[in-house]
């Protein structure tokens, strides 16, 4: 997931990458090792792989967009992050950098989806699951989400929209992480809130209507197929080893 962080916690992410120990294979490493602990290596393998081709799409992105991207750094059962100064010169461009990630992210559970539907296993159902969902709850409408950086480019509105629906989920489905999105997300919605009437603000969202339905298509075409995705490899038995 794309984290865009404030304060404090913007400025660890940028010493991310200084720090010998924690570079993209040496967080992969870790996280392996602790999804391991619950999937078993091989499945944690594939998890963390799908992860990073994830993040590798928002990388791309920014830097088409002429933005320095770090790769990706790992934080088990967090996701991962990557460090970059600005989504890009305006809405539409920040638009492009939230869907690139799960554009690539659908494409390589098609990998795991393929082999599935070749061999019949398991495994393989899971791990075309998991990638399918991954992808598909990166798309809620809210920051730092993926789906919130599409929704720059259609109405800062929106945000108000998937906050409210953050806050039943979290309320029907407690999971440490949908709270931690809850927090930052009500923080980054209330400052880019504070700032839409402002010139800067303005101009930032000042993107044409033909770029807006490219961007709301895109959005709902990916959401729809990844939902389509995640029923079909559903699997009620669990995780396989």
């Amino acid at each position: 997931m794309l984290a865009k962080l404030g304060g404090q916690a913007k400025a660890l992410i940028f010493l991310l990458p200084k720090l010998k120990l924690l570079t993209t294979f040496g967080s992969a490493v870790v996280s392996i090792a602790a999804y391991a602990l619950i999937w078993g290596v091989p499945f944690a393998a594939g998890f963390v792989a799908l992860l990073f081709l994830h993040e590798l799409g928002h990388v791309i992105q920014l830097r088409r967009e002429g933005v320095k991207a770090s790769a990706p750094m790992f934080i088990p059962f967090l996701g991962a992050v990557i460090a970059a100064k600005s989504m890009g010169r305006d809405a539409a461009a920040e638009a492009r950098v939230g869907l690139a990630g799960p554009v690539l992210g659908s494409i390589a559970s098609l990998v795991p989806l393929g082999l599935w539907l070749a061999t019949g296993s398991d495994f393989w159902r899971a791990l075309a699951y998991i990638g399918f969902f991954l992808n598909l709850l990166n798309l809620l409408p809210v920051l730092p989400l993926d789906g919130g950086r599409a929704m720059a480019a259609l109405s800062p509105w929106i945000w108000l929209g998937g906050l409210a629906a953050l806050v039943v989920l979290a309320f029907f489905f407690p999971n440490p992480i949908l709270f931690l999105v809850l927090v930052f997300g009500g923080m980054e919605s209330w400052r880019r809130w504070k700032l839409r009437n402002t010139p800067e603000g303005r101009a930032y969202h000042a993107i044409p209507a033909r770029t807006r339905a490219l961007v709301a298509a895109t959005y709902l075409g990916l959401a729809a197929l990844l939902a389509v995705g995640v029923a079909e490899t559903f699997l009620s038995r669990g995780i396989p080893s």
